[in-house]
């Protein structure tokens, strides 16, 4: 979406979901141990979530069961939180969204239980590194286009597979608006950045391609090729200057 940001009360309501969605995505770092339950991590999100006076976005989102989305190693996002239990080796994408005021956040952080192998911590790092080289190019009168090469660059420098199935969205009333913000260069490619641009920024990468499928729970999107997947996301705000990151404590 595309806000005035003379707008003092529209911008502080983005600000403050977004902010919890922050918030979630630092409390719940905590918990990432051997014999944690994705279940209860998303139990603990909705918690905070919900004492902070927002909504789980995702929660009845077309149907999802859950408050966060949680992915283990091949998946890539939509994961649903279980029983299942955190293991050394694993590394977990959380996913958070938020609605207050009538305003969505949206923000995702993979994060490793060591010890993790090299090559799998080595892809987290640049999937987390795209993302801050996207947000550092996502400058007034850039195009999308080139915030998206930016991200699909660094991939390519490790040869890593970059998911097209999926992609960053602008957000703001609605969880998901356009544009579409793909992490190679795609549809939109030529829109001119502006202030009051919102857009989520969301690099997934793979150690193999970028091919997917959708598990029997319809759901759950993993690689193909089983390889490992890291997946890392802000929402910000276009300005006059640098970007205004809406997912930071």
């Amino acid at each position: 979406m595309t806000i005035e940001l003379k707008d003092t009360n529209e911008i502080e309501r983005l600000r403050q979901s977004n902010r919890i969605v922050a918030l979630v995505l630092h409390e719940v770092a905590a918990m990432m141990k051997p014999g944690v339950t994705t279940l209860a991590i998303d139990r603990l999100a909705e918690t905070i979530i919900r004492d902070h006076g927002a909504e789980p976005a995702f929660k009845g989102y077309r149907g999802f069961p859950a408050s966060a989305c949680i992915s283990l190693n091949q998946e890539i996002v939509h994961g649903i939180p279980s029983q299942r239990e955190l293991k050394e080796g694993d590394i977990v994408s959380v996913d958070i969204g938020t609605k207050l005021g009538g305003f969505y956040g949206d923000g995702a952080y993979t994060f490793c239980i060591q010890p993790v192998a090299s090559k799998t911590c080595e892809l987290v790092s640049t999937t987390k590194t795209a993302l801050d080289a996207a947000i550092a190019a996502a400058r007034c009168g850039k195009t999308l286009g080139e915030v998206s090469q930016v991200i699909y660059a660094t991939a390519k420098q490790k040869n890593y597979g970059v998911i097209r199935d999926y992609v960053g969205h602008g957000i703001g009333r609605h969880l998901h608006e356009d544009p579409q913000v793909p992490n190679y260069v795609g549809p939109w490619r030529s829109l001119k950045l502006e202030p009051g641009l919102v857009i989520a920024l969301e690099p997934m990468f793979t150690l193999g391609d970028y091919h997917t499928r959708v598990l029997a729970d319809n759901w759950t999107v993993v690689t193909r090729d089983n390889s490992m997947s890291a997946h890392f996301e802000h929402t910000i705000c276009i300005t006059d200057d640098e970007p205004e990151i809406l997912t930071k404590l």
